[in-house]
């Protein structure tokens, strides 16, 4: 396919769990999916697809995710209008390496041969025209079988990121011209990082990335060809489900874990570097946001219920709860619906120690929110005691929960907004607003929303064990099964 007509096939990474920006970003719910920058509600994931609307021969995109968040990538993706080609599901974590294979392998699966924009979920860029130029820049270099990255221009001698070193310097290049690439370096000392930082050849290395897919392919079968073989297989024993492509477990699994860089761009001759000047952040951290955000006269970056009174240079962000900031300076504070961050912004960075302390413990805060999201809506933990806990649930208009039944826990449900459908073994019956019914323990049950609005419901459970892999799917029309508990984000219902 010729470079005039190569269609471009945004691959978005979804992985990773942002701890650092954690009560709020947590491995159920992971930082790319919430609304973290601009005004308006859309998330990292949002933007990221967003932000490239008006590029020529734009294909729908490939995000490969963990299939633990399959549902909020679909649902995220329906919201603001795009159908995917596809979501490809990781049963296992492998790295950027064998995510890109596998991407590759499935947008040549046809016998096309498309450019792919590798970019991750996570990252902030505020403008956005400057970005489609550089990709329009870049264009040409990767038809022609260049493996293009985007090198960020550094603001400052950061040390808190890798960096990519031209062969010459980009002016003698020409504006907005990719550079062949003279080699990658690790995180370097405030020393060495004021060295690039004044040299004019170095750029910070952002992990986006400009190559055509069967170009790629080359280079990883050249340099890891197991990889590309594991890949494969994975790839070739997927299953359908819904909307999404599940690779295959066993054979991704033994996939080394690498890097793209390590695995390719940092051993290739073909790798070049595009410089980027579009207000871009790879928000690490809470004070990576506030230097990013749109800040008042008092330098304070405030979302949601939050006044600050007297307080300079903080980040104030409340999801449920009024936060007030009276008379603070360099604060970051983080309301959520179980836990409060109180943080100098200097020590930010720092959260990731505490995340493990609680993994650690054992302590659910740690990985999951109080809010769990299906595919049907979601859960709230209100409150829960010895054998017993109270749930909010939220079933969307013309969603239905799996047909089920629970070994150890019975359930009282009470409507207290729209009208459901409760099915009981075999019989059933409408709830309406302030009516209940009970679910005896064994009952093969379900609850659907045959309505416009969504149902709103208290759930009352008890019994001598209350944990979520306690259920039997006999039907369910997302797929789910009753297979065993893989993880905290896949919990049932």
């Amino acid at each position: 396919m010729s470079s005039e007509i190569a269609f471009l096939v945004p691959v978005i990474l979804c992985g990773g769990t942002g701890t650092r920006l954690w009560p709020l970003s947590r491995a159920s719910y992971p930082k790319q999916y919430w609304a973290l920058a601009g005004s308006d509600d859309t998330t990292l994931l949002q933007q990221t697809q967003q932000r490239l609307e008006g590029l020529p021969q734009l294909a729908p995109p490939l995000l490969v995710c963990n299939e633990d968040h399959r549902f909020i990538v679909a649902e995220q993706m329906r919201q603001i209008g795009v159908d995917p080609a596809a979501i490809l599901l990781e049963p296992v974590g492998r790295n950027t390496a064998p995510a890109i294979a596998v991407a590759a392998l499935q947008a040549t699966a046809r016998g096309e041969d498309p450019l792919l924009l590798v970019l991750a979920a996570d990252h902030v860029i505020r403008d956005g025209a400057a970005f489609r130029a550089a990709i329009t820049a870049g264009r040409p270099a990767a038809a022609a079988g260049r493996l293009v990255t985007f090198g960020i221009v550094p603001t400052a001698p950061e040390t808190g990121y890798g960096y990519i070193e031209a062969a010459l310097p980009f002016a003698a290049a020409g504006p907005l011209e990719p550079v062949p690439i003279a080699r990658f370096v690790e995180k370097p000392d405030r020393a060495t990082a004021e060295q690039f930082f004044a040299s004019g050849r170095f750029t910070w290395n952002s992990g986006m990335f400009l190559f055509k897919a069967s170009a790629i392919l080359a280079e990883l079968e050249r340099l890891t060809p197991e990889l590309v073989s594991a890949c494969r297989a994975a790839l070739e024993q997927d299953s359908a489900d819904l909307d999404f492509l599940r690779l295959e477990q066993e054979s991704f699994a033994s996939c080394p874990s690498l890097a793209i860089d390590v695995a390719v761009m940092e051993r290739t001759a073909l790798g070049s570097v595009l410089p980027l000047e579009a207000g871009w952040s790879d928000v690490g951290s809470w004070s990576a946001l506030w230097d990013t955000g749109e800040r008042d006269a008092s330098g304070n970056v405030l979302r949601g219920r939050v006044i600050s009174e007297g307080s300079r240079n903080c980040y104030l962000r409340s999801e449920h709860r009024l936060v007030v900031g009276l008379g603070v300076d360099d604060l970051v504070v983080v309301e959520t619906d179980d836990a409060v961050l109180v943080a100098h912004r200097d020590r930010a960075q720092d959260v990731k120690m505490i995340v493990n302390q609680l993994e650690a413990a054992g302590a659910s805060e740690g990985k999951a929110h109080r809010r769990i999201y299906r595919p049907w809506g979601h859960y709230d933990g209100v409150v829960e005691g010895e054998r017993w806990q109270v749930k909010k649930i939220l079933v969307k208009p013309g969603a239905s929960l799996s047909l089920q039944m629970h070994h150890h826990r019975a359930e009282h449900w009470v409507v207290v907004k729209g009208t459901a459908v409760v099915e009981k073994d075999g019989l059933q019956e409408m709830v309406g607003e302030n009516q209940s019914t009970y679910i005896p323990l064994g009952s093969k049950h379900r609850l659907s929303n045959p309505g416009k609005i969504a149902v709103e419901m208290i759930e009352v459970q008890s019994g001598p064990y209350l944990g979520e892999d306690d259920i039997v799917r006999f039907d369910d029309v997302y797929g789910r099964t009753d297979a065993p508990h893989r993880g905290i984000a896949q919990a049932a219902s």
